[in-house]
C-alpha cells in the first residue's frame, strides 16, 4: 500500500536501516562503555567495537584501517582536512584550488580561511557541472598546497573526473581532498587508485545514523599530516580528541559493510526507478535536465521547470512529496542554487528547479504517483501559490 508522504530527498539524508539500528542497540545498553577506557570490560568491547567500524569503513573506500579519523559529520571532516592542511602548510604556501560547485561545508571554510592569509581560486564549471581540467592545470601555482573537488554533485549528481584529477595533484605533489559524501554507497570509491589524500563522508548519507562522520587521511606516499581543530584527550590519532560517539561508530561500520555488499544490487533498481521518472519529467513541456546525463549518480536527477512553475510545484507537493530545490544544508538561504548558477542558469531558471532523489526503499508504485501527481500539480494554474525555497 503506498504510504503518504512519499520521500524522494535521499540525497538530504537516508532512514537508518533496520539492521543497523538493531547493531548499534547493545552500545546504548549493557555495552555502554568509553573506547578510550582501556582498563575494564566496558571500556575494551567500546573499543573493540570502534575498530571493527573503522575497518568496515576502511574497506568499503580501500584505505587501511588506521587511516580513517571518526568525527561527528562530513561538515566536521571538511573543515578538519581544510583548515588542518592551511595550517600545518602554511610556510610552504598558501593557495587552495576548489570549484563553485562544492558543497557550502567547502566554500564556506575556504572563505573563512581567506581571511587567514589564503589564496582560494574557484574554478568554474562547464555548462553540464563538470570541471576543466586544462583550466585545473592552469590554476596551479608553486604556492598551491591543497586541490578539493567533491566526486558527486549533492543537488545535480554530477561526478568530476576524480581519478585525473588526483593524478594531477600527484604529478605536482599536491595534496588532494575529496568531498565523497554523496558518492560514498552509490559508486565504487578507491582512495589509492584515485590517488585521494583526504576524503569526507558521512553516515546518514548510506542508511546509517546522523551525527557521525570520518576523514580519510592517507599514512603514506605521501604520509599525510593535519593540525588539529580539537585539542583535548588525543582521541583519533591526536587529530580529533573527544569522547567517540561508539554507538553511532558502530553505526556507520555496518551501514559501510551493507553499502559494500549490496549497493550494486540497490543501484541497478534505483537507477530503472529514476530513469522512469525523469523520462516522464522531462516530456512536460518547459521542462529541462540540469547537469550531464551520463557523468552522474544514479539516485537523482535535477530538473528545471519553466514559465515560475518550479515553485508552484513544490508547494503543491508539499503534502504528499517531499522533495528539495537545493542542497538542504543551505535551506534557510533565500539565494537559489549557488550549483545552478554555477552551470550558468540565471536566477530566475535556478528558482524553478526541483531535485528528486532516490533510494533503495522507493518502489514503482511511488514512481507512478509522483509522476501523476506532478502533470496534475502543473495543469491546476488557477491557484495561486507563495514562493517556498524547500522542503526538507
Amino acid at each position: 500500500m503506498l504510504q503518504h508522504p512519499v520521500y524522494m530527498d535521499y540525497h538530504a539524508t537516508t532512514p537508518c536501516d533496520p539492521r543497523v539500528v538493531e547493531a548499534m542497540m547493545p552500545y546504548f545498553g549493557d555495552q555502554f562503555g568509553n573506547a578510550a577506557s582501556r582498563g575494564h570490560l566496558f571500556g575494551w568491547q567500546a573499543s573493540e567495537a570502534v575498530q571493527i567500524a573503522r575497518e568496515q569503513l576502511a574497506s568499503l573506500i580501500h584505505a587501511e584501517h588506521s587511516e580513517i579519523i571518526f568525527t561527528s559529520g562530513a561538515t566536521e571532516s571538511v573543515n578538519l582536512a581544510l583548515r588542518g592542511v592551511f595550517e600545518l602548510l602554511a610556510s610552504k604556501g598558501n593557495h587552495i584550488i576548489t570549484v563553485s560547485t562544492e558543497h557550502r561545508a567547502v566554500l564556506d571554510t575556504c572563505t573563512h580561511l581567506e581571511k587567514l592569509g589564503a589564496e582560494v581560486s574557484y574554478l568554474p564549471v562547464l555548462p553540464d557541472g563538470l570541471v576543466d581540467l586544462d583550466l585545473l592545470r592552469a590554476s596551479i601555482r608553486p604556492q598551491t598546497i591543497l586541490i578539493a573537488v567533491m566526486i558527486a554533485n549533492n543537488e545535480t549528481g554530477v561526478l568530476q573526473p576524480i581519478k585525473s584529477i588526483g593524478e594531477i595533484a600527484r604529478e605536482h605533489r599536491i595534496l588532494f581532498f575529496t568531498d565523497a559524501t554523496q558518492a560514498l554507497g552509490k559508486i565504487p570509491v578507491n582512495v589509492i587508485s584515485d590517488e585521494i589524500d583526504l576524503l569526507a563522508c558521512s553516515a546518514h548519507k548510506i542508511y546509517g545514523p546522523k551525527g557521525v562522520g570520518a576523514l580519510y587521511v592517507r599514512r603514506k606516499n605521501p604520509r599525510v599530516r593535519l593540525t588539529a581543530q580539537i585539542d583535548g584527550g588525543g582521541q583519533e590519532r591526536g587529530f580529533r580528541s573527544g569522547t567517540l560517539n561508539v554507538p553511532g561508530i558502530v553505526g556507520f561500520g555496518w551501514a559501510a559493510s551493507l553499502a559494500a555488499t549490496e549497493t550494486d544490487e540497490n543501484i541497478k533498481r534505483i537507477r530503472l526507478l529514476r530513469d522512469k521518472l525523469e523520462r516522464a519529467l522531462l516530456q512536460l513541456e518547459g521542462t529541462s535536465l540540469n547537469g550531464n546525463s551520463g557523468a552522474r549518480l544514479a539516485t537523482v536527477t535535477n530538473i528545471s521547470f519553466g514559465h515560475g512553475s518550479g515553485n508552484r510545484l513544490l508547494e503543491s507537493l508539499l503534502k504528499e512529496v517531499a522533495v528539495s530545490s537545493g542542497s538542504a544544508c543551505s535551506s534557510a538561504s533565500p539565494e537559489p542554487s549557488h550549483v545552478l548558477k554555477a552551470m550558468g542558469l540565471d536566477d530566475a531558471a535556478a528558482h524553478q528547479a526541483i531535485r528528486f532523489s532516490l533510494g533503495k526503499y522507493n518502489t514503482d508504485e511511488e514512481v507512478d504517483f509522483v509522476i501523476d501527481k506532478v502533470r496534475y500539480s502543473l495543469k491546476d494554474t488557477g491557484k495561486e501559490f507563495s514562493n517556498p525555497r524547500i522542503l526538507l
